[in-house]
């Protein structure tokens, strides 16, 4: 039996909606990742991450608000298939996905 294992992180950004807006493709594109939906209106993203040797790849759902001018609300939903035996080996998976994004973000916005 399969179903979904789902994480959810908010964060509060000291930088500009289109600062951040224009950084998350290099950041999905430098972790090998794919967009498969992209939002330019609703500042809506869903991703696909790569699958692991038995893990299945997450999505992930990206939204962006204009707190101010100088900061932006990003929440970001992942969301992992397991099945009976993989969740085993996936616990935190969902959650590791989100993290390397968040880090991978991180970087490019501080270069």
């Amino acid at each position: 039996m399969a179903y979904l294992k789902e994480q959810n992180e908010n964060l509060e950004i000291s930088y500009p909606l289109n600062a951040i807006w224009e950084a998350i493709p290099k950041a999905i594109e430098k972790l090998d990742w794919k967009i498969q939906e992209k939002n330019e209106e609703t500042h809506h993203l869903i991703v696909k991450t790569k699958g692991g040797f038995i893990s299945y790849p997450s999505t992930l759902k990206i939204d962006l608000s204009k707190i101010d001018n100088e900061t932006t609300r990003m929440s970001v939903v992942a969301e992992t298939p397991v099945t009976t035996i993989t969740s085993v080996a996936d616990y935190g998976r969902s959650r590791e996905r989100i993290d390397q994004f968040v880090v991978e973000l991180g970087k490019l916005m501080t270069t």
